[in-house]
């Protein structure tokens, strides 16, 4: 798989040309929102098996062997050329695909309202086949131990015909907020947890849920070892049942670190008891801060390095945003940005053309543009920055990758990781 990034006076025609392929198969793999209007900066999936690489000045064979992961001699044996022969500034060499490696997907899918959009079911169907999990969100605890249930529709037969682990996810939240007294009722006191249990038990089993999955958020620092009792006992019970059970936990970068939002998570004991945890490296821009990436990669480069610290490596999944956010400036306080697909934020940029921009410290697209005498600033995802994560999933061998939310249209993302991972899959 190739990522091109588009510069000024590129067509897909000249593109096609370039890479060997057609336009048609361009378009098809990006589904392309500009086809007739390409963005300066829009990175685009070029679907061929490999990639090529252009040769820059300074470069050798042997450099260039090293920065892609391939022995000179092979390259020079694949390209037809001689290891001794100088290379020309531009020169196009071709890149076999490399080894890939099993790593596993989830993806969270979160219906609002008294029906599920046919579109967001749509988006679940055309996930599945790169997930190893499917995760509705969410079961809602209640203080009296009984489960509020989210809309379901069709979501387990999707990961049944997809052979995706379907995920049980249960929160702390009433009326849509994290309670940390309705977590302190559920990990203290035994009789509602025992009956908290039992009712999760009974409801997995009616729907087909193979992972019991933990989203508790803003405990009590003084719950920390009630919530990790609570999941000894937990993945005991789902033990018995054959079940998986794992758990979302905030993006700490050290066992001590202060704020509601850390002090209940354990990550030591957590990576002890779960099978894997989902850690939410998200959110350093989110829509009522000011603009900025979502997901940068350095912090979340340090939040994981972090986490090997504490847990196993193999049990750790990458949380990964699906969405940017258009934000109006100047950033006022209280305001909220709008969120925005990939393919929105082109077409965005396409409509007030104006050229993509990638921060290259962030390892993130993001635009200025101007509406009805208001300046706005967009930052979100795309092929570079989604393939900035998967190189660091490899780099520190973890387990794999967590998106929050389905929805909102990424299609180069999924075929990235295919061109880069074998999708593990559950038989029921």
């Amino acid at each position: 798989m190739q990522i091109h990034v588009i510069k000024s006076n590129e067509t897909l025609t000249t593109i096609a040309r370039t890479y060997h392929t057609t336009v048609q198969d361009i378009m098809e793999a990006n589904e392309l929102p500009n086809p007739n209007n390409l963005v300066v900066g829009q990175s685009i999936v070029i679907p061929i098996i490999g990639h090529f690489y252009f040769v820059q000045s300074g470069d050798t064979l042997s450099s260039i062997g090293r920065k892609v992961g391939v022995p000179y001699q092979e390259l020079a044996k694949i390209n037809r050329i001689s290891v001794n022969q100088p290379l020309n500034v531009g020169l196009r060499l071709y890149i076999p695909q490399a080894k890939k490696r099993n790593a596993e997907f989830n993806a969270y899918v979160e219906p609002r309202g008294t029906t599920v959009a046919p579109i967001l079911e749509n988006s679940a169907r055309e996930a599945a086949p790169y997930l190893t999990y499917l995760a509705p969100f969410s079961f809602q605890a209640r203080r009296d131990g009984t489960l509020k249930e989210p809309l379901l529709n069709n979501f387990p037969t999707i990961a049944k015909a997809n052979r995706n682990v379907l995920m049980m996810v249960i929160n702390n939240q009433e009326n849509d907020q994290f309670s940390d007294e309705l977590g302190r009722i559920l990990l203290n006191d035994i009789a509602i947890q025992d009956k908290f249990l039992n009712n999760i038990v009974a409801t997995a089993k009616k729907y087909g849920f193979r992972d019991i999955h933990f989203d508790f958020e803003f405990l009590r620092p003084d719950d920390r070892e009630a919530y990790n009792r609570f999941l000894r006992k937990a993945k005991q019970r789902f033990k018995s049942e054959g079940w998986l059970m794992s758990t979302a936990l905030a993006p700490k970068t050290s066992a001590t670190q202060k704020g509601k939002w850390y002090e209940g998570h354990d990550y030591k004991a957590h990576g002890e008891i779960s099978d894997f945890v989902v850690i939410m490296t998200y959110e350093w821009g989110y829509s009522g801060g000011p603009a900025m990436a979502v997901s940068p990669i350095g912090p979340v480069r340090k939040v994981l390095e972090y986490a090997i610290t504490e847990m196993p490596s193999n049990k750790i999944l990458m949380g990964q945003n699906l969405y940017g956010y258009d934000w109006t400036l100047p950033f006022v306080q209280g305001s909220v940005a709008k969120a925005v697909s990939p393919q929105q934020a082109i077409q965005l940029a396409a409509q007030h053309h104006v050229p993509i921009q990638y921060d290259t410290k962030a390892q993130a697209p993001f635009f200025k543009y101007t509406d009805a005498g208001k300046q706005h600033e967009v930052w979100f995802e795309d092929a570079r920055s989604i393939q900035a994560k998967f190189d660091l999933i490899k780099e520190l061998n973890i387990r794999g990758m967590s998106y929050w939310k389905l929805g909102l249209a990424f299609p180069q993302n999924w075929l990235l990781i295919v061109d880069n991972f074998n999708v593990t899959k559950r038989s029921s």
